[in-house]
């Protein structure tokens, strides 16, 4: 029994050893093929990724790495073609951060998977997202290659399309004033330049350079120079210079050619307001990276205030087109957006005028619709062609403006200043309100200077004229400091600084101008009586910019309300803030048009029967200490009470005699209530 099942045990040994290397080889080779298709996938995705590595790094020189030579070839393309292709879209176009996603590989069959992905990248248009692509990935000769297709650059491209680029350029929006004549406009002119074969030969060519140099102030030096540049060529045109289309004339061997430009009418008289535009810089660029090499940005003043409204949307169209040019597909469009058009309350005809009073004088003139705060005018003096900004100012013009002492650039509209005498009608004011001024009450004061007591030391307070018995109306006829400093100090600084408070001190103004707000003292108390006198009379530590200045005297023709200034035509309803007393802005119209009427009124030139004009004029010192002799910078407030139809506050920098801003002032005042319809 033993020995049979014994026997039957040693006849199976040899089937069980044998149908196990039989499992163990069958085990072996499925473990074989799952080892080499791991392998093979493994090369066909590192293929893959090769692939879509230069494609998101735009490494097209590598190309000849993971292309099928027999892919692009059987499309009559080489590989220089092909990458060339690639780098005259990609890089032509200026085309960014492309990013490929939703990679897959599928195999298809043995030494064949499919590739499919997304690339999404910026163009000059902006984004476009998720382009589909798919292609093939086949094993050739050991190595793991990408079939090639047009379409791997756009999808829908195939043969020899190629992609055209179109660009729309946005139209910048012109700057108006509020009766529509332009402030800043697009206009076209002449850029003059030379073909170099029209020149002519030997003497010829040199005579005609002489004449082309004298003709159009460009220097020999100049012109050679922009002719010897490596791109010139005898037929292409060069540009020289940029003029106004009225300037252009017939010379032997110019040409020209019409651009269009941006173009400032008033020139000097507007340009501290207008402003300019200009080249963007690489700093520009790193600000706001929507901006490209070659665009036009508003540089100064209120081109660069509004330049985003201003500059609208460049639009374009990117599109396959076939070899003979036809467009077949549309990949991406945008609609150009022109700039908005800007309308503001100026008036051309007044900021002219009152630019022209000062004839290269420094200073400023604010003149303001005192009903509805529009400013008409905001002057800045001296000035700068704006034009010259934009057509390419010559290192001549740009070093006589920069190193002009009086500063062409500054716009002293926006500048803090002492206001001098004009301030008293502020001082005068307050102390109504307060019931510590009033119209009739005396002072006797004796002689020009005055200080409170001996703690004063060696300063006190000046005055022009020796007037005693002085009352309020006679201390604004004849602008007493003495009168001012001694009520300042008898309301006491906490009403006085309570009545400062309820105008503009401290405010930020709503309006597209870079300004700091109106400051009373350098610390929150004024620490001397000195200190608090200078100040009743318009001195002290001050600094209120002409606008400043203008819209808090805006009190007096409206009944003792402030009216906040606008700069656009339709900023809407106004914006006012109670000051003074309407009984106290009466009192104070009353007052200042003696100024005017009243023969030893510091105004008395400005009058005439047929105006009711109220006027305040100023001055403030500009010295280190009391005893020096300092330069002075004269003011002027001047208004209209009968229909109060302007207001006018006006500055002239260091002014000498003859050359006050009342005097500078008194034809363009005789100008406004013609312009008005006042007499």
């Amino acid at each position: 029994m033993n020995s049979r099942v014994e026997n039957n045990r040693k006849r199976f040994k040899p089937y069980l050893l044998s149908f196990l290397i039989i499992l163990l080889s069958i085990g072996g080779i499925y473990l074989v093929l799952t080892l080499l298709n791991k392998n093979d996938y493994a090369s066909f995705e590192g293929a893959a990724k090769s692939y879509i590595q230069i494609l998101e790094k735009k490494e097209y020189k590598k190309l000849n790495n993971v292309l099928d030579e027999q892919s692009y070839k059987s499309l009559d393309y080489t590989l220089a073609e092909v990458t060339d292709k690639y780098n005259r879209i990609f890089n032509g176009l200026n085309i960014t951060d492309i990013h490929a996603s939703q990679i897959s590989l599928e195999k298809v069959k043995t030494n064949l998977y499919e590739l499919s992905y997304q690339l999404s990248f910026t163009t000059p248009l902006g984004s476009l997202e998720n382009l589909k692509y798919k292609t093939e990935i086949i094993k050739s000769d050991d190595n793991y290659v990408v079939k090639w297709e047009p379409s791997l650059i756009f999808p829908g491209m195939e043969g020899k399309d190629k992609i055209a680029y179109q660009y729309f350029k946005a139209e910048r929006g012109e700057i108006q004033d509020h009766l529509g004549n332009g402030l800043a406009i697009n206009e076209n002119f002449k850029s003059m330049g030379i073909v170099p074969k029209d020149l002519g030969e030997g003497q010829e060519k040199e005579d005609n350079l002489q004449n082309i140099s004298e003709q159009f102030d460009l220097s020999l030096e100049e012109i050679n120079k922009k002719l010897d540049q490596s791109w010139v060529k005898d037929d292409l045109f060069v540009p020289m210079k940029t003029m106004e289309a009225s300037k252009a004339k017939q010379v032997t061997g110019v040409s020209y050619q019409t651009i269009k430009l941006r173009y400032y009418p008033l020139k000097e008289a507007a340009a501290n307001l207008i402003g300019y535009i200009g080249k963007v810089t690489k700093e520009d660029i790193d600000k706001n990276p929507r901006l490209a090499d070659g665009d036009m940005i508003g540089k100064a003043g209120l081109e660069m205030a509004f330049d985003k409204q201003l500059r609208g949307k460049d639009g374009g169209e990117i599109s396959i087109v076939a070899a003979n040019g036809e467009k077949k597909q549309v990949i991406q469009q945008v609609e150009k957006a022109d700039g908005e058009d800007i309308q503001l309350t100026i008036d051309s005809y007044i900021q002219s005028e009152a630019f022209k009073q000062f004839a290269g004088k420094a200073g400023s003139t604010v003149v303001m619709n005192p009903k509805a705060g529009g400013l008409y005018a905001l002057v800045s003096s001296p000035s700068y062609d704006p034009n010259k900004m934009v057509q390419g100012i010559s290192q001549q013009d740009y070093d006589f403006y920069a190193k002009d002492e009086d500063k062409p650039f500054i716009s002293r509209f926006a500048v803090g200043y002492a206001p001098g005498s004009t301030f008293k009608t502020i001082t005068a004011s307050i102390g109504l309100d307060a019931n510590v001024t009033y119209p009739d009450k005396l002072r006797q004061i004796n002689g020009l200077s005055w200080q409170k007591d001996g703690s004063w030391g060696g300063y006190s307070v000046t005055r022009v004229s020796d007037v005693q018995n002085v009352d309020m109306h006679k201390a604004l006829i004849y602008s007493d400091n003495i009168y001012f400093a001694q009520e300042g100090l008898e309301m006491g600084e906490d009403v006085f600084r309570n009545g400062l408070s309820k105008f503009i001190f401290g405010e930020e103004l709503e309006l597209p101008i870079a300004m700091n707000p109106a400051q009373i003292s350098s610390e929150k108390t004024f620490k001397s009586d000195i200190l608090l006198a200078d100040t009743a009379y318009g001195q002290g530590e001050l600094l209120i910019n002409p606008i400043q200045q203008a819209v808090m005297y805006t009190v007096f023709q409206n009944e003792g309300k402030i009216v906040y200034p606008t700069l656009l035509a339709d900023n809407g309803s106004t914006k006012t803030k109670e000051a003074i007393l309407s009984s106290t802005a009466a009192e104070m119209v009353r007052s200042l048009k003696e100024v005017v009427s009243n023969p030893n009124g510091t105004a008395h030139l400005l009058y005439n029967p047929q105006y009711q004009l109220a006027a305040k004029t100023g001055t403030a010192e500009l010295k280190s200490k009391q005893g020096e002799n300092g330069n002075e910078n004269s003011f002027l407030l001047a208004f209209d009470t009968e229909q109060d139809n302007f207001l006018m506050l006006s500055l002239v920098e260091n002014y000498t005699k003859g050359s006050s801003a009342t005097q500078l002032n008194k034809s363009l005042i005789e100008k406004l209530y013609a312009y008005f319809g006042m007499q």
